[in-house]
């Protein structure tokens, strides 16, 4: 009764839906919309490719490990989403007020967005192109770089529905995605009977990667650290920090909470804090139940492509790598029953297509949360033209690497077109793994500063925080240094340069 009646007093709160009242856990599942987002936009690389590559090369090794980084990118999802949730407010909008030139670390992490979205676009799309390419034959042809094309046509199909595209779609499509590969995943678990021993081993006992005896049978890990390929999992595991920060701006089409709102302003906020059962609050359970279906569908494709890639590819020293990025998993099935796989590769197109999809998507969001911070109502009044910047600027950018990246390879003579593992590796070093930690420890800071003591995160989800900074910036410092040594971080150190000189000369410009 009370609860309602706050509800109906309180002219800003959104009420609660049926489900989240509901003491029915099947209710819950309704809830699942944004999460779905995120899982589809890492399963398609994340675990179709780089666990079923884990697998193969370390076994059950590493389980115990994506287990560690999934459990600590949900502290970061929901951590920085329980923001939004309570106050409104997107962690752009935060980060405003940092030390510093007003605005300058929301631009550092646009710049670097500039280069690594069509990175990331490229990659999706080469790897659909080196589907498409071994089905249509084609895969020796142009000196094995006929991909490069297949990889054309296929981004210019899905940039034509995305700029048609709607929350609302993408929503729905990545929702079928993501439930069906997960059916299909756990039922080849079954089959394939791996060994449960170890799987569980792998899952509990900490063990440190090494490389197999066989890797010499692989020209591209020549030269690769153990550390920088794993840490490269850590990067593509349960999304990127840019994926975290377009969830969060994804609550805004939901209106979960104050999300969608004006910012709360410091009196509705000390009356939230002074009420344990306020509407907004409770909205946080939307949130819980959304993030921990995300990440739980992620960490059973993960398991689940390991076990298949250390079954299956292991004993046959192959990887998934190269041009050669999805056709090897086929034999999770075909050996059982031949039949199926056709519905493999129907089934991986339509992952990876919507992971290329989602990852354009996301292109928008970012965008428009940086045009909010430096210019708040600009990103409603401007909407379509800032989601056509985004989407040229994410989408004919990929485009652009992926000619690029044919063109070089004929230019060049080489028989061995270029690993597009090794172009998205230093990419994702910092939008998976270095950026990570840094959202975690502004999210700390982001509670502390504007939130009544009754309202930040409890000291559990604090310590989290805290750790899953620690390891991330770890992890991204430890992956920059071993892939390139002082290189990477003498390109970090000038973009946050650059971040700080651009907002100051705009600052400095408006002053005269």
């Amino acid at each position: 009764m009370n609860a309602t009646l706050q509800e109906t007093e309180d002219p800003t709160a959104v009420p609660l839906p049926p489900a989240l009242q509901s003491r029915n856990p099947f209710a819950w599942l309704t809830i699942f919309g944004p999460g779905a987002v995120i899982a589809s936009l890492t399963i398609g690389s994340g675990e179709l490719i780089f666990s079923s590559r884990a697998g193969a090369l370390f076994g059950y090794r590493l389980l115990w490990f994506f287990v560690l980084v999934l459990a600590l990118k949900w502290v970061l999802a929901f951590a920085t989403a329980r923001h939004m949730v309570l106050t409104g407010a997107h962690p752009f909008q935060r980060w405003m007020e940092l030390p510093g030139p007003r605005g300058w670390f929301p631009m550092v992490f646009l710049l670097l967005a500039l280069v690594s979205f069509p990175i990331w676009v490229s990659f999706h799309a080469g790897t659909l192109g080196t589907l498409l390419s071994w089905l249509a034959g084609t895969e020796r042809s142009l000196r094995g770089s006929a991909y490069f094309l297949w990889g054309m046509a296929i981004l210019l199909v899905v940039l034509a529905l995305v700029i048609k595209g709607t929350y609302a779609r993408l929503e729905r499509l990545q929702l079928i995605i993501v439930a069906s590969m997960l059916l299909c995943v756990v039922i080849s678990l079954f089959l394939l009977k791996p060994d449960w021993l170890k799987l569980f081993e792998g899952l509990v006992v900490p063990q440190l990667p090494e490389y197999p005896a066989w890797i010499g049978q692989h020209p591209e890990l020549q030269g690769r650290p153990v550390w920088v390929e794993t840490i490269t999992y850590v990067g593509v595991l349960g999304g990127s920090g840019y994926d975290y920060l377009a969830y969060v701006s994804y609550l805004r089409s939901k209106h979960w909470g104050r999300a969608g709102q004006a910012i709360a302003d410091p009196a509705t906020l000390e009356e939230m804090a002074r009420d344990p059962s306020h509407v907004t609050r409770r909205w946080l359970r939307a949130l819980w139940i959304d993030s921990l279906l995300s990440f739980v569908a992620v960490l059973i494709f993960s398991g689940v492509f390991v076990a298949c890639g250390a079954t299956v590819l292991g004993p046959q020293h192959k990887i998934p790598g190269g041009s050669n990025l999805l056709q090897l998993q086929a034999a999770f099935v075909s050996p059982i029953y031949p039949w199926l796989q056709p519905l493999y590769f129907v089934g991986a197109f339509l992952t990876i297509f919507g992971t290329l999809y989602g990852t354009i998507e996301v292109a928008p969001a970012v965008l428009r949360e940086v045009a909010e911070a430096f210019r708040p109502g600009s990103a409603e009044r401007h909407a379509s033209r800032l989601r056509l910047w985004s989407v040229i600027w994410a989408g004919i950018g990929g485009l652009v690497v992926v000619v690029w990246s044919f063109v070089y390879h004929l230019a060049s003579g080489a028989e061995i077109p270029p690993s597009l593992i090794a172009t998205l590796t230093p990419v994702n070093l910092f939008t998976g793994v270095f950026a990570c930690g840094l959202i975690c420890l502004l999210s700390i800071w982001m509670d502390h500063r504007h939130l009544p003591r009754a309202l930040r995160m409890t000291w559990p989800l604090r310590l989290l925080n805290i750790l899953a900074a620690i390891v991330f910036l770890w992890l991204g410092i430890k992956g920059y240094w071993d892939h390139s040594g002082w290189t990477a971080f003498t390109i970090l150190a000038a973009t946050l340069a650059a971040g700080w000189l651009l907002v100051s000369v705009k600052k400095f410009a408006i002053r005269q």
